[in-house]
């Protein structure tokens, strides 16, 4: 039956597309998480500052994404930012660059 089978094609793709979906909140949460108990041992856990600057939406918009990501990914020598780069990949960076340009929803 044609359309027996075309009922079955769309749920597998709708089960695929949720597990995809269930993956990514997953990996937002995750990413959420690391800044505030990573970021924030330095930046304050609510992230207004400590050993290292506010992370603040207000604080930080005169940064773009990209300009974060690169303090992310390799960090400032002769300060305390490390780099991260060795334990995490270039999309994680620009989802935490943008996460703190845009704040938590």
């Amino acid at each position: 039956m044609p359309g027996l089978r075309a009922m079955r094609s769309l749920l597998l793709f709708l089960l695929l597309c949720g597990v995809s979906f269930a993956e990514e909140a997953k990996q937002d949460h995750d990413l959420a998480n690391l800044v505030h108990q990573d970021c924030g041992s330095c930046h304050g856990l609510t992230l207004k500052g400590g050993l290292g600057p506010d992370l603040r939406p207000d604080s930080i918009s005169h940064y773009d994404a990209d300009t974060l990501s690169e303090v992310i990914l390799d960090g400032i020598p002769g300060t305390a930012m490390p780099p991260w780069r060795p334990i995490m990949s270039e999309a994680e960076a620009r989802w935490i660059a943008h996460y703190l340009l845009e704040g938590p929803k």
